[in-house]
């Protein structure tokens, strides 16, 4: 994992930066500071805009009584997004960009629902009470008041 991590931090900015001195040579300096810039802006403003609709989502989702699942997801995918869309660069934009965009963001989600499932199943991620310190397990706790037959708390 720090491998995947170390090479991802350090080969996605050496990318970037041929990227960027590559249409800096097609073009003008100008040209790619101005892109980056609104890249950023344009980014910044749909990024605030998928997220207040998330949120308003999650929220009537709760009211509803549902869980709100794909909201909270789709949440972090535009957090993801934006803050890819800070980072300079064209690869990074056009990642955040994507993630912006309701029907790819479908499609990514999907992928990460299927990982996370995967991981769970090969145990690889455990699940943790909310205010509890170990695993959720389905047996009763021993800790816990034993209950009499009426199901009331002795």
């Amino acid at each position: 994992m720090l491998l995947k991590l170390l090479l991802l931090l350090t080969l996605v900015p050496a990318l970037e930066l041929v990227v960027l001195v590559y249409l800096t040579m097609l073009t003008d300096i100008s040209v790619t500071l101005l892109v980056i810039l609104l890249t950023g802006v344009v980014g910044a403003f749909l990024a605030r805009g998928e997220g207040l609709k998330a949120m308003r989502r999650i929220q009537e989702e709760t009211v509803q009584g549902r869980l709100p699942g794909d909201s909270i997801l789709d949440g972090a995918m535009i957090l993801v997004a934006a803050a890819l869309l800070v980072t300079p660069g064209l690869i990074t934009d056009a990642t955040g960009l994507l993630l912006l965009i309701p029907f790819t963001r479908a499609r990514v989600r999907k992928l990460v629902k299927r990982w996370i499932k995967r991981r769970i199943e090969l145990g690889r991620v455990q699940v943790f009470k909310h205010m509890g310190f170990g695993p959720i397990s389905h047996e009763p706790s021993t800790d816990a008041p034993e209950s009499d037959e009426k199901g009331r708390d002795s």
